[in-house]
């Protein structure tokens, strides 16, 4: 009896060390500006080819601009990046998705809106949120620069193997409660630290319930518990996405590939090293009052009081408050911000954009805050387009960017100043992360939506 993680893993085995790490197979490799630029240049240094091209995607998301796409990248060290990655894959022959192109976005919404990231396969990145692909059913992990260089030469890498934990969330969830939501309750309840060493896998009737786009969300924030990697078993939910994507398998070819991803599941009776319960009951909208993702409340909670935090922890937990500018025991609703951000590979897809148009249609953007909106790629630029978000959008006072990966980290144009308070879509809130000294308030597209229109943390049932 084996668990999902087990029947992959073991499928992508090469050959094992004994006592040491395993060489696995991946199927697949995406290549961003910011982490690939050494390892190219270590393939030259040693004379080597890319191993299996076809199987690397190359795409600049970091460093580009979100508006004015169309001219020459302004700051000088984000220009190097992008053109770097533009002729390292040119040098080497890789599919590349520069900037303009349609199929250009934010790599970990292209690639499985593409149908490059699929059921069963091994997929790694040099970026952490790769784990984000596992909701399609598949083993994504994040990988240093060392080890990108390893799979271009030989589309192998070598890993430890992880320990294998299933975090079961039964029971519906509550009106007004997103996929977001779920995954900073989890966060929240398992530690930043909880997860350290393990591959997780969800479960239970709200993970079923969930669409994939919301599923991907719940796995892109896995390594925000120290995880390894998250995946949800492939189901019928996972096939209606996937039929008809660009590089889905057609024909013949993609119901011998359905039945294949039928069969990738826990078998009934197999044993993981770790197993936690939360029931969806329990979860309301999230927002994070600290700098790091598992410092995660209910909106209608209270900040920890000092007393209730562990010796150990107590300085750092302090230190926290400091820097975001609360005190222990309070509430953050009413809370004033300035600057919201609907986007990254947590909340960029269409899905999310739905959610905030929904709730700001016939209202209007607050006068004292900058929202940026970010789509996560030209194809979820469109869609909005298609069904006439933008016109909502418009109507209410704010404006559509171009795709990136935008505020989710300051390597770009779009950054909080210093002080200022975001209430963000992404996936981490530590210090300086949306720009130096800027203060991160990590929520869902929801409570984005109504701090939008009120300009304050507010609660979006009410």
């Amino acid at each position: 009896m084996k668990t999902l993680f087990d029947k992959i893993w073991d499928a992508h085995v090469v050959s094992t060390v004994e006592e040491g790490p395993t060489q696995l197979y991946i199927d697949r490799m995406y290549c961003h500006e910011v982490t690939s630029p050494q390892a190219f240049d270590g393939m030259r240094k040693r004379g080597l080819k890319v191993f299996r091209p076809e199987q690397i995607t190359c795409m600049p998301d970091h460093n580009i601009p979100t508006i004015n796409q169309e001219s020459p990248i302004a700051d000088p060290i984000s220009k190097i990046q992008v053109d770097t990655l533009t002729k390292n894959a040119l040098d080497f022959g890789l599919t590349h998705y520069q900037m303009g192109n349609e199929k250009n976005g934010i790599i970990h919404v292209v690639g499985p809106e593409i149908g490059l990231s699929l059921p069963g396969m091994t997929l790694v990145c040099g970026d952490s949120h790769t784990s984000t692909h596992g909701a399609l059913g598949a083993v994504a992990f994040g990988i240093g620069t060392s080890e990108v260089e390893m799979v271009l030469a030989t589309q192998c890498v070598f890993q430890s193997r992880p320990k294998t934990m299933r975090i079961n969330i039964h029971g519906k969830l509550n009106p007004g409660v997103t996929s977001k939501d779920l995954a900073l309750y989890v966060i929240a309840k398992v530690t930043t630290g909880g997860a350290t060493g393990y591959f997780v896998e969800y479960a239970g009737e709200a993970i079923e319930a969930l669409s994939m786009e919301q599923r991907l969300t719940v796995c892109n924030l896995s390594i925000e518990m120290g995880a390894r990697g998250g995946l949800v078993a492939p189901d019928e939910t996972t096939i209606a996405y996937l039929k008809g994507k660009e590089f889905s398998p057609k024909g013949e070819a993609w119901d011998q590939a359905v039945a294949k991803w039928k069969a990738l599941k826990t078998d009934e009776g197999a044993a993981f090293d770790k197993e936690v319960t939360f029931d969806a009951a329990d979860i309301q909208p999230m927002v994070t009052y600290g700098t790091n993702p598992g410092m995660g409340m209910g909106i209608t909670d209270s900040i920890p009081t000092l007393d209730s935090i562990d010796e150990a922890s107590q300085i750092s937990f302090v230190k926290s408050l400091d820097y975001m500018g609360y005190k222990p025991g309070e509430k953050l609703m009413g809370k004033a911000i300035d600057y919201v951000f609907l986007g990254s590979c947590t909340n960029g897809r269409i899905e999310d954009f739905r959610i905030f148009a929904d709730y700001v249609k016939g209202k209007k953007k607050a006068d004292n805050i900058v929202v940026w909106l970010v789509p996560g790629s030209w194809a979820v630029d469109k869609q909005i387009k298609a069904e006439g978000i933008d016109k909502v959008l418009i109507e209410a006072g704010f404006q559509l960017r171009q795709p990136g990966c935008s505020a989710c980290l300051a390597m770009n144009d779009d950054k909080v100043p210093a002080g200022k308070y975001a209430v963000s879509t992404s996936n981490r809130n530590f210090e300086g992360r949306q720009g130096p000294g800027a203060r991160t308030i990590l929520a869902g597209p929801l409570v984005a939506a109504a701090a939008a229109v009120t300009g304050r943390i507010t609660d979006p049932r009410v």
